[in-house]
């Protein structure tokens, strides 16, 4: 197993001095720089992740299907029972945000596979993001610092941003066409980026997934959503895992020439083929503090043989801060002046 391990930090080490060139040629945007936008726009909260701050742990496992193995030669498909650790979370840097804000809302899952690796894999409740390129995730941060005078984001810089901004639009619709769900089990998740599927024979096959739950999705009526509680969402779920199992199918989406590669606002076609590929059961969920989700940087990088990245710009750019933003929130330490402590996306779920 130390073999395994030691050998995926070594790639995800070489992904991540590779992805920080191409940041810093192609978006002129340091972690620090955000840093310090969503620090201004939340607060600092030391000990807490930056971004998806609010959060739930679970645990559970994983069956991946054999349809899975013509497109991936990855253990997270051999068919046995993978565990996992999942965290669920509330997207933003403000540990007592409201559960029925229009936000989106996150899972993150820690696969352990059998060969000794690790799979990450994090997802949000919308099919796209709101950043192109990481410069749209920090100007957007910066326009969400609050006004001292009213201690709310200022609405012309908002206006400004969105006007500027035109990747941001069409998340922002979905936002605001689709009412939040009253349960983080009755969600599905977007795996948002495009990845690479690399089988047997090395072919590649350009994918995107998403985990749909066989609860069915569920949203608040718009009467609900005004009287719904601050926090409903974390016992929610544990109520439910109470009752039994909560499972996701894992649904993957097949990509044809032309399909945007590296651009996580623009959808696929809706006609593309899919495919279910495995089945993710969680049970039991708990609160974070003490739970295994708690230490864990889920690292979008951090990927077993099998699955790879795109040259996603923003994909490329939240592994780079994710160890020493790791580091520094599980000492309880403020950022200074030598580094982060988050970035894009960070931890993100």
């Amino acid at each position: 197993m130390g073999r395994h391990i030691g050998s995926m930090l070594a790639l995800v080490a070489a992904l991540t001095v590779g992805a920080s060139l191409v940041v810093a040629q192609q978006n002129e945007v340091s972690p620090q720089d955000v840093v310090s936008a969503l620090e201004g726009a939340y607060g600092v909260h030391p000990g807490q992740r930056r971004n998806h701050t609010k959060g739930t742990c679970a645990l559970g496992t994983f069956v991946g299907m054999p349809e899975a193995k013509a497109y991936s030669r990855s253990a997270l498909f051999s068919g046995a029972a993978v565990p996992v650790v999942a965290r669920f979370s509330l997207a933003g840097g403000d540990p007592e945000a409201s559960d029925a804000e229009r936000s989106p809302r996150g899972m993150a899952l820690e696969f352990r596979l059998p060969t000794g690796t690790l799979q990450h894999i994090t997802m949000i409740n919308t099919p796209m993001f709101f950043a192109a390129m990481p410069r749209t995730f920090l100007d957007k941060m910066r326009a969400l610092r609050p006004d001292p005078a009213t201690g709310k984001p200022d609405p012309k810089a908002l206006e400004a941003f969105a006007a500027s901004h035109p990747d941001n639009r069409g998340q922002a619709a979905f936002l605001t066409e689709h009412n939040p769900s009253p349960s983080y089990a009755t969600i599905a998740y977007y795996g948002i980026h495009t990845f690479k599927f690399v089988n047997a024979q090395d072919r590649i096959t350009l994918v995107r997934w998403r985990f749909v739950p066989q609860d069915g999705e569920k949203a608040l009526t718009d009467a609900e959503l005004r009287t719904m509680p601050k926090d409903f969402l974390e016992t929610a779920l544990i109520e439910r895992t109470k009752r039994g199992p909560v499972r996701w199918n894992m649904l993957l989406t097949i990509g044809q020439p032309g399909d945007p590669e590296d651009d996580a606002t623009l959808a696929w076609p809706k006609e593309r083929k899919e495919l279910k590929i495995g089945t993710l059961t969680i049970s039991p969920a708990m609160g974070q503090k003490g739970a295994a989700c708690a230490t864990i940087n889920y690292d979008p990088l951090v990927m077993a043989d099998g699955i790879a990245p795109t040259k996603d710009p923003v994909l490329l750019f939240r592994s780079p801060s994710y160890g020493a933003s790791s580091s520094k929130r599980l000492q309880g330490r403020q950022p200074g002046p030598a580094g982060p402590e988050t970035a894009v996306g960070e931890e993100l779920a």
